[in-house]
């Protein structure tokens, strides 16, 4: 099934949630998939769940508050953000899957670079332990409903929103940015989270290798 791509540059937040809103409310039941690929300026950004107390210390970036699932985020220059507008029930799965779908194509991105990615039970997206990104030990498992975080670092971030079966929202994927805003917030809703990018553990991807990377296997991922 085809997917366009479309490359949209670094664009404000806003007017890019605006129009994800507009084409997933307009479609119609022929209107071809689209993959939106772009950066954005510095913003936070707060799902539906989100609450206040994990939004720390702002400052001068600006706080969108928006319909995906999730908590507070932060985006900026040097993450890759991918929004797939897609008929989930013409391409023949449910949104759990479709998740799954999401994380498989960020996992085999890092693999690409000899980077082993790991999903958290409960806590959406994707992380590389600290001590050892390229190793290929799993996971020890966590006790209780809070994941152990203390020797992870988040690399890709998550947060969707499934209408009538059409998806936006999207994923986000570090490669070299500034990661001070994240110690502003709580990210994901997770106090003492770490945020790495891809040039902390050492892998020097620039943003359009990254990019080109992840709607290479986004593209196989989603394929009906």
């Amino acid at each position: 099934m085809d997917l366009q791509i479309k490359w949209l540059g670094r664009v404000d937040y806003a007017p890019t949630y605006a129009a994800m809103q507009a084409f997933s409310e307009q479609r119609g039941p022929d209107t071809p998939d689209e993959l939106w690929v772009c950066e954005h300026p510095p913003t936070f950004t707060q799902g539906l769940a989100g609450k206040a107390e994990h939004l720390l210390m702002p400052g001068d970036i600006p706080v969108v508050a928006t319909n995906r699932g999730g908590q507070v985020t932060y985006h900026g220059p040097g993450q890759v953000v991918a929004y797939p507008l897609l008929d989930l029930g013409r391409r023949g799965y449910f949104v759990k899957e479709y998740v799954y779908r999401l994380e498989e194509a960020v996992l085999r991105s890092l693999r690409d670079w000899g980077v082993t990615g790991h999903r958290v039970r409960t806590a959406p997206g994707i992380y590389v332990q600290l001590n050892d990104p390229f190793g290929h030990a799993r996971l020890s498992p966590s006790a209780g409903e809070t994941p152990d975080f203390s020797a992870l670092g988040k690399i890709a971030a998550l947060g969707i929103k499934v209408s009538r079966h059409r998806s936006y929202h999207g994923l986000a994927l570090n490669v070299a940015m500034d990661l001070e805003p994240f110690l502003r917030i709580n990210p994901c809703g997770y106090a003492g989270l770490r945020t790495i990018d891809l040039s902390t553990i050492g892998v020097a991807a620039s943003w359009q290798e990254a990019a080109e990377r992840l709607v290479s296997h986004l593209s196989t991922c989603l394929e009906p």
